[in-house]
């Protein structure tokens, strides 16, 4: 019986290859002219070896560019210590919060105050997630090959984002100081953390197609939604920590003396530390490759 079965698939896919090379299928002479196309130059092997042992875009950068490279700025910005995101997606959050910490810092004439990066980038994870789960409830009504809901679960989630977004955060949620939320794993490694949610937001987004398909009103829709949200807010907690409602923070002078105490909410700390300063103009300064 097993080799009754073997001689059937073997059978079978040597029909499936012969079906293919009588529709426009890699024939022996196409392949044989595919292979005349590489003709194995010293030049080739070069290439090769330099390749497969280093990484393709160092060997692509092209020296002669960087010549003559004006770096002038006529403005700079005045900053104390540096900031890292480490390995997450957050630039945009650091570029935007670094701007507002410079001006703070001139501004009450502090040391190397740094606002918390772990906290708009856990309202921003929950408020992507918002909008992914959203927009699968605003196409449900779509089929799944419609290229807006094949967008939707192929994207539900990202850490990456624009300068311009950390204004819409930061009017809605405010801001801490970042010892007051400070880093964790997670936040300064955002892949494992961003490959679970999605994981669920694609699972809860079959879950939400399934339900409107089966005539639930929107309030159920909603309901739903907002139980799907709860969990992400949790797995948030579990892997940035619980946002802060209240705190107790200490502002220092340039030589690490205390100044004032008060307690806060982050929409008040954003009022007295970055207020109307939101109202900003930026240029980039980036060297890239394009392919």
């Amino acid at each position: 019986m097993k080799k009754i079965t073997f001689i059937i698939l073997t059978l079978g896919l040597s029909l499936s290859i012969h079906a293919q090379q009588k529709n426009g299928g890699i024939t022996p002479e196409m392949l044989s002219q595919i292979k005349q196309s590489y003709q194995n130059t010293p030049a080739d092997k070069a290439i090769q070896n330099a390749i497969t042992n280093n990484d393709i875009n160092r060997l692509a950068i092209n020296t002669e560019s960087k010549n003559n490279f004006d770096t002038y700025f006529s403005h700079r910005v005045n900053s104390k210590g540096i900031t890292d995101q480490k390995s997450s997606g957050r630039c945009w959050l650091f570029t935007g919060l670094n701007v507002f910490r410079a001006k703070a810092i001139v501004r009450f004439d502090m040391g190397d105050f740094q606002f918390s990066n772990n906290y708009p980038f856990f309202w921003d994870q929950l408020e992507k997630a918002n909008l992914f789960l959203q927009g699968i409830i605003d196409t449900k009504d779509k089929p799944m090959g419609d290229q807006m809901v094949e967008w939707l679960f192929k994207n539900p989630l990202s850490d990456g984002g624009q300068f311009t977004g950390v204004f819409d955060i930061l009017m809605k949620y405010g801001v801490v100081p970042a010892d007051v939320m400070i880093e964790t794993y997670s936040s300064e490694n955002t892949t494992r953390m961003a490959n679970l949610i999605s994981l669920k937001l694609r699972e809860w987004g079959i879950q939400l197609r399934d339900q409107a398909a089966k005539g639930a009103k929107p309030a159920d829709l909603e309901k739903s939604k907002t139980e799907m949200l709860g969990t992400v807010y949790r797995m948030l907690v579990l892997n940035l920590g619980e946002p802060p409602t209240t705190f107790t923070w200490t502002r220092k002078d340039a030589r690490g003396n205390p100044v004032a105490t008060k307690e806060y909410t982050p929409k008040t700390f954003f009022d007295e530390f970055i207020g109307e300063d939101l109202d900003t103009a930026f240029l980039i300064h980036a060297e890239s490759s394009t392919h």
